[in-house]
């Protein structure tokens, strides 16, 4: 608790003498700007050039990533205890720790000694 006291009171003192001792000459600063060169035209296409591919990455993950949740898998269930076993068609995104839900919209819960197997369906 101390120590953020601390902190905070340093904060305020560095504010306080920076305000005081001002930001520089106002003309220094105006001559700065004037002597500012504008990038040359290759140096802003590689900037475009590389914002376009970032942003076209970005889409083709974002697609892949709603493709693949999208993909219909057969989950099987196997029961131990009653030994019995079922097959569902499930979206990817649908399974979750302890429950499936189907293409039908049919939940499913599972208990932990159940065991699911998944496997990808030859027709997509």
């Amino acid at each position: 608790m101390l120590t953020k006291i601390l902190i905070t009171m340093l904060v305020i003192i560095g504010a306080i003498v920076y305000l005081r001792r001002g930001r520089g000459s106002k003309v220094a600063q105006r001559n700065a700007a004037i002597h500012i060169e504008k990038p040359p035209l290759l140096s802003r296409m590689i900037i475009y050039t590389m914002i376009a591919l970032s942003m076209l990455a970005t889409a083709g993950y974002w697609g892949w990533g709603w493709y693949d949740d999208n993909t219909i898998v057969e989950v099987t269930i196997s029961s131990p205890i009653e030994a019995m076993t079922a097959s569902y068609k499930v979206r990817k995104k649908d399974i979750e720790e302890q429950r499936i839900t189907t293409i039908d919209g049919i939940q499913i819960r599972l208990s932990n000694q159940e065991r699911l197997t998944v496997k990808s369906l030859d027709y997509q």
